[in-house]
């Protein structure tokens, strides 16, 4: 004979609390169904379509916009060049600010002017980092041209050369963003007890031996976080490359993201700027689980 069981009901203190969360919880969940998942939806469904946003009929051509992505030279050259910014900013950045965040740790004098100092391109807005490095890197008139002549060397064209073009993005997008990897790295580094320290001097360790047996591992976690939040910046870098080389010369510093840019609003090719971001969202996504796997090796809390 089956066992009747009553239904389980909520008290009125439960059913109040249940609804004040879900009054607290739907905000958000509202703004990212309307700005981050109904555009994921809403590109993946243009990706199959031509499209100009002015017609008011959309052309349905199912997967050409893909298979003339796979036939686009440019695309592939952009491809290289983001993979590439990535690369380089991502681990000399995460190097730097090591670096700095130790030194900057110890007991010196004018440590907190140090750190204001570095981390002052953090909030300085992106148009004003790329003009003045736009005129820095001037081969003429630019600062750096006067170190550069002081030593003997001649100036490149920076951004205008297709070989020193990348390279200058790269050193002005490392410049912009090291500052607040150090402070992260600092804070990681606050939260590590002294006491691991006094143990492994009383055992004879040398600095670089605690700095790889006791501060390097104990970092893992911030380390771990700030190379998703650098390798994902990096991918989607836009307003630097725009304001100072526009993508060029000849594609040498186009991006992904300004790419997409170029064919959603200059050349209003649409279809084919969604299945670009579409690309895009699949990168940033299966990096992020790379590194989310990987990460189970060497990170340690």
């Amino acid at each position: 004979m089956k066992k009747y069981t009553r239904p389980l009901r909520m008290s009125k203190r439960e059913k109040r609390d249940a609804w004040t969360f879900s009054a607290f919880v739907f905000p958000n969940f509202l703004l990212l169904g309307v700005f981050v998942f109904w555009p994921i939806v809403y590109s993946l469904y243009l990706s199959f379509f031509k499209w100009n946003m002015i017609a008011p009929r959309k052309t349905f051509i199912g997967m050409m916009n893909y298979v003339n992505m796979a036939n686009d030279p440019v695309f592939w050259q952009v491809l290289r060049n983001t993979l590439v910014l990535a690369a380089s900013t991502v681990f000399v950045k995460l190097a730097m600010a090591l670096g700095l965040a130790v030194l900057l740790n110890r007991k010196i004098r004018a440590k907190d002017s140090y750190r204001a100092v570095l981390f002052s391109p953090t909030f300085t807005t992106s148009v004003a980092v790329a003009m003045v490095w736009g005129w820095i890197f001037d081969p003429n008139f630019g600062l750096l041209r006067v170190f550069i002549n002081a030593v003997g060397l001649r100036s490149p064209n920076w951004l205008g050369d297709v070989s020193w073009a990348l390279p200058a993005i790269i050193i002005v997008v490392i410049w912009s963003g090291v500052g607040y990897d150090m402070v992260i790295f600092m804070a990681g580094l606050n939260n590590i007890p002294t006491e691991l320290y006094d143990a492994a001097k009383v055992d004879g360790a040398t600095p670089w031996t605690c700095f790889w047996r006791i501060t390097f591992p104990l970092l893992s976690p911030t380390t771990f976080f700030l190379t998703i939040v650098s390798v994902i910046g990096s991918l989607k870098a836009f307003d630097v490359i725009a304001i100072m080389t526009d993508g060029g010369p000849m594609n040498s510093t186009n991006v992904i993201v300004y790419y997409i840019y170029q064919n959603a609003f200059q050349w209003f090719k649409t279809g084919y700027a969604s299945a670009l971001a579409l690309v895009l969202f699949v990168i940033i996504m299966t990096i992020t689980l790379v590194q989310t796997r990987l990460a189970r090796r060497w990170v340690h809390y």
